[in-house]
C-alpha cells in the first residue's frame, strides 16, 4: 500500500471519536426529551403521507444532513430494521452524486457569466477547497476517507464537488465516493445500534477494506496501461 495512504490510519481513531461526539450532539436524546432536526423532518414527511423508505431516502439526498442524519432517524425514530435503514440511506445519499459530477462543470460555467452566479460559485468552490485540502494530497483514497468520516463538513456532496475541482475522473470519483458512503453508513448504523466504541472499531476496519479495494482497482488499471504501452511499443 502507498506510504501516503498508510499515514492516514493513525488519524482515524481520533476522527471517529469526533464522529461519535458529533452524531450524538446532532441526534435525539429521548431521555432528555430532545428531538433532532432529522426527526422533525421525518415527522413532517410522515404526516404528509410519505412512506418510511421514501423519508429516509429523501433525507439522505439532502446536503449537510445526508445519511448521517437519516440512519439514526430510520433506526431510532421510525423503528426500521438496521439493515433496511442502511441500504435505503446509502441509495438515497448516492442519488445526487452522478448529477453533481456530470453537471457541476457546465452549470457553473453558465452561471458564472452572471455576477450573482459568479459570486456564488466562487464562494462555493473556495469553501469546498478549504474543507477538502487533504483530498488533494491523497487523491482518490483521500476522497474515500473524507466521505467516510460522517462529520458536518464532510460527506458525499462535498466529496463530489471536491472531485470535480481536483479533476478526478468520473469512474474514480464514483467508486471512491461510493466506498466512502458505504463506510459512513456502516459507522452511523453501528453507532445507532451499539454506540460510539462499536462505530470506531467498525470504521477503522471498513476503511482498511476500502483502501484494499481501491488499491486493487488501481493495480488493475496500471497493469492494463502497462500492457497497452508494451503493445504500442511492439507495434
Amino acid at each position: 500500500m502507498n506510504a501516503k495512504r498508510v499515514l492516514l490510519f493513525p488519524c482515524l481513531a481520533g476522527l471517529l471519536v469526533a464522529v461519535a461526539a458529533a452524531a450524538r450532539a446532532d441526534g435525539a436524546d429521548p431521555a432528555a426529551g430532545h428531538v433532532s432536526r432529522g426527526e422533525r423532518m421525518a415527522a413532517g414527511l410522515r404526516s404528509a403521507g410519505w412512506s418510511d423508505d421514501a423519508i429516509i431516502a429523501g433525507i439522505s439526498t439532502l446536503p449537510i444532513v445526508e445519511l448521517r442524519g437519516a440512519i439514526p432517524v430510520g433506526i431510532g425514530f421510525l423503528a426500521m430494521p438496521w439493515w433496511r435503514a442502511y441500504l435505503v440511506a446509502v441509495v438515497g445519499n448516492m442519488l445526487p452524486i452522478p448529477f453533481i459530477l456530470l453537471l457541476l462543470g457546465p452549470v457553473s460555467r453558465v452561471c458564472m457569466k452572471m455576477e450573482v452566479g459568479r459570486r456564488f460559485f466562487e464562494w462555493l468552490f473556495h469553501r469546498t477547497r478549504s474543507k477538502t485540502a487533504s483530498i488533494e494530497k491523497y487523491e482518490t483514497f483521500g476522497l474515500t476517507v473524507f466521505v467516510a468520516i460522517p462529520l458536518p463538513v464532510t460527506g458525499a456532496w462535498t466529496g463530489a464537488m471536491a472531485a470535480f475541482l481536483l479533476g478526478l475522473g468520473f469512474r474514480h470519483a464514483m467508486v471512491s465516493i461510493f466506498l466512502g458512503v458505504l463506510v459512513a453508513g456502516a459507522i452511523m448504523t453501528v453507532l445507532s445500534v451499539l454506540g460510539w466504541i462499536g462505530a470506531m472499531i467498525a470504521g477503522v476496519v471498513l476503511l482498511a477494506l476500502a483502501a484494499g479495494a481501491l488499491r486493487k482497482m488501481f493495480s488493475r488499471e496500471e497493469r492494463a496501461s502497462s500492457m497497452e504501452g508494451k503493445g504500442a511499443a511492439s507495434g
